[in-house]
Order: structure tokens, then sequence, then C-alpha cells
């Protein structure tokens, strides 16, 4: 809901400067023409009525801009495209001033069709819509900086995090007694387990800060968690994995399968005396999208006050929630849920290759 609000705020706040904007265009054209020549109330609603154009075509344009992701583009095809649709605008502009001063009789055929008057309103739309694009690129362009600023303070404390519980005692004490348990009974296993510490400490003391890793990457780091809890658990833990091969071709933010699966073991497998069992599934959707479920036994309680920190707002959750905004926007979704008595599933919805971050 936050997030939510949010959007709403940011789409409340386009509207007033558009509003306020365009309708001081309006308030300064009628101003100077009457301090110039007089003007007639017709003449008036003729000014406004040509700024509720700009409103509207200029909102126009922004949802071409949006839709297609220009922001995206390199700075040369971002500049070609600009200028042609800036020009476009700047016609057709001409076209709808003529069509306007047609409706409120204000047209002045010997005057307003010469060629330098139809120049000049050219170049001068072309200038109020491209100083208009100049503000809405640095408005997106700080807005995205702020949001990149969010992101770095959000990775950074999920991978301090991860590394804490990582290197946490009661961690490392339940995988080397898991090990040297196996020493004498199958020192190959033990061995494979000490290679699986290693390959996890060096991840969360490797990761860089790169906004997304492979699902291939997360994913082995995950099974190397998996397999040292199924040494401490033994038979009290099944581990099942359902990955489809379109999976791998995917991006997803580090650590984000890997905080929901240690949610999964901490809050869900460990609370059970006979243990239970994790089930990993990922596949693609119909419109490019990751679908990522994690289903474990147990049950959340939605009453309980351990429950309201698993369903999200607990750091670890809430942190992958709020990354996933400020990746993806409303493009990826996050919920976690019952299904049944006997599971709880954690379900997350990634779009391919499309974060909102440079």
């Amino acid at each position: 809901m936050a997030n939510f609000g949010l959007d709403m705020n940011r789409v409340r706040l386009y509207w007033i400067l558009q509003i306020l904007g365009w309708g001081s265009f309006a308030f300064v054209n009628v101003f100077f023409a009457s301090l110039s020549e007089g003007i007639s109330i017709i003449q008036a609603w003729a000014f406004v009525a040509l700024a509720a154009y700009y409103l509207l075509s200029t909102h126009a344009f922004r949802h071409v801009v949006k839709s297609y992701d220009w922001f995206k583009l390199g700075i040369f095809r971002l500049l070609v495209q600009a200028i042609l649709a800036l020009l476009s605008l700047a016609v057709v502009n001409v076209f709808a001033q003529i069509l306007i001063n047609v409706a409120f009789g204000t047209l002045n055929p010997t005057q307003d069709f010469r060629a330098l008057v139809i120049a000049v309103n050219l170049f001068v739309s072309f200038l109020y819509y491209a100083f208009w694009f100049l503000l809405y690129f640095l408005f997106h362009f700080l807005d995205n900086y702020n949001n990149s600023l969010k992101y770095e303070a959000k990775i950074n404390e999920i991978r301090l995090n991860h590394l804490k519980s990582q290197l946490n005692p009661h961690f490392i004490f339940n995988a080397l007694n898991s090990v040297r348990a196996l020493v004498d009974e199958d020192p190959d296993k033990a061995k494979t387990a000490i290679t699986r510490i290693s390959n996890m400490l060096r991840f969360s003391l490797m990761m860089d800060k790169k906004q997304v890793i492979d699902f291939a990457d997360e994913l082995a780091t995950v099974k190397d968690y998996l397999a040292l809890e199924s040494i401490r658990f033994e038979e009290r833990l099944e581990v099942i994995y359902q990955i489809e091969e379109e999976a791998y071709s995917y991006k997803i933010p580090p650590m984000m399968l890997q905080t929901i699966v240690e949610n999964a073991i901490k809050h869900g497998i460990s609370n059970l005396v006979k243990g239970g069992l994790i089930e990993i599934k990922c596949r693609e959707g119909l419109s490019e999208e990751l679908y990522i479920q994690v289903r474990n036994s147990g049950y959340l309680n939605p009453k309980s006050p351990k429950a309201k920190r698993e369903d999200g707002s607990g750091h670890g959750l809430e942190n992958t929630k709020q990354r996933l905004q400020l990746l993806y926007g409303d493009r990826a979704s996050f919920r976690i849920f019952n299904s049944g008595n006997q599971f709880v599933i954690t379900e997350i919805k990634i779009p391919k290759q499309r974060v909102t971050l440079d």
C-alpha cells in the first residue's frame, strides 16, 4: 500500500504541474495580448483552448515515451526520436491553432496564413514542446537517481544481513557439526559439504553491487544452502526442484530467492517436529515474465506477531518487496499465503530484462 500511495502522489504531482504550467501559459498569453491590443472574451477562451491542447498533446507524448521506454534508449537514438517527435507535435500544433481559431471565429486568413507567421508559430510550438520534454526528462532523471540511491541502500542492507546470517555462529556451528559427523562416516560427502560452505561464504563476501544476477548463479547458492540444511535435518527435510529451462535466461535480484528459502527453513521446517518439504518451482509466463514459487511445510497465522513478520513486514521479505518495486515497479509482484493448512507459498513475478534503474 505504501508503494501504491507513492505512485498516486507521483501521478498527482504530475497533473498539478501540468495544469499549473499550461494554465500559466494561457494566463500569460491573455495578459500580454490584453496589454498590447486588447482582446475579447472569445479570444481569451481561444488561448485557454490552445493551452488545453498543449496539455493533452504533451500527456499523449508522455504516454508514448513511457510505453516504449524511451529513456532506456542510447543517447543518440533518444535525441533523434525526440527531435522527430517534437517536430511532428509542432506541425500538428500549427494545424490545431488554425482549427481553434476557426472554431472561435478568430481566424484572420490574410494574416494567419502568411508563410512567415506559420514558420514563427511552428518554431515557437517546437520550443514549447522541447522545453516541456527537457523538464520531463530532468524530472525522470532525478526520480530515477533517487530510486537508485534507495536501491543501493536496500541492496547494502540485504547484503549485510545475508553476510551476518552466513557468518552467524549458530549457522557455522550447525554446518561444522554436520561436516564433523561426516568426516569418518563419509569423507567424500564431508569434502563436498565443506566446498558448499566455502561457495556460500565466497558468494556472501564477493557479491558486488549488481542490480540483477543470472538466475543460475542465484539457484546454485540456494542449492548449496539447502544441501547443507539437508545434512542437518537429514530425513526431516525434503527438497524438490521444478525449474523450467526458460528460467535460466532470466536475471533476478541477488539474494532474493535465497532470502525466501531461508525464511521457509527458519519459520517453517525448523518449527515442525517431523520436518517437511521445500519445493522450488520456476516457470516462464505467457508475457515473458518469470514466476518463482517456493512452497514449504508450515502454516502462516496472520493474527500472530510472528506471522506478521513472515508475511512481508520482517526485514528479509519486506526488503525483497521494496527491491522489486524499485527495480520493476508494477511489472513485478510479491505475495505470501497459505495453501490449505499444511503449506505456505511465497510467489514472485519478475519481468524479463526490464529494470527501471540505470
